[in-house]
């Protein structure tokens, strides 16, 4: 974990970018193989399914009338803008810089969906009996991995300063 207030953009940038690419490849293959609401069981724990999320995490605001789409992307394009600007501030800060770069990635390429098609492509699906976490993809992954390191990046300066 380097100390250093500034470094490069570029590595991180690059990094969400491939976060970005390998999301929007995978919605495509979805897109391109099943219809909305399809479904492949592929063990007794994970489906691979198509579905259309307007709203937010959880399908938070799933229902609303539209307007959601646009706060989304309004808030995922200030997001990427405020997290580029950390990232030029902290680049050489390599977990939190990490932490970031996933975290840019994934509001993009949900970014990238809702500008595209109005909604967010989710396709996996964990479930245990007939209980079922709620669908997402490559970029909520990406988010959620970045939000952690996040947090551990955090516990470890806290613990640093003792």
């Amino acid at each position: 974990m380097a100390t250093k207030r500034s470094g490069s953009l570029l590595p991180w940038l690059g990094i969400a970018a491939i976060v970005v690419l390998i999301d929007q490849f995978t919605k495509t293959l979805i897109l391109g193989e099943f219809a909305n609401g399809g479904s492949h069981t592929v063990n007794a724990f994970f489906n691979i399914v198509r579905v259309h999320n307007t709203g937010a995490a959880f399908s938070f605001l799933a229902g609303a009338n539209g307007w959601q789409r646009w706060f989304f992307v309004g808030l995922g394009v200030c997001a990427a803008f405020f997290i580029v600007w950390m990232l030029r501030s902290h680049g050489g800060q390599r977990m939190f810089s990490w932490a970031l770069a996933m975290i840019l990635g994934g509001a993009v390429g949900n970014v990238i969906d809702r500008l595209l098609h109005g909604y967010v492509v989710d396709f996996i699906q964990v479930h245990y009996g007939n209980a079922y976490f709620p669908s997402f993809n490559v970029a909520d992954s990406a988010i959620t991995v970045g939000a952690i390191c996040l947090i551990l990046d955090e516990l470890l300066r806290v613990r640093r300063s003792r």
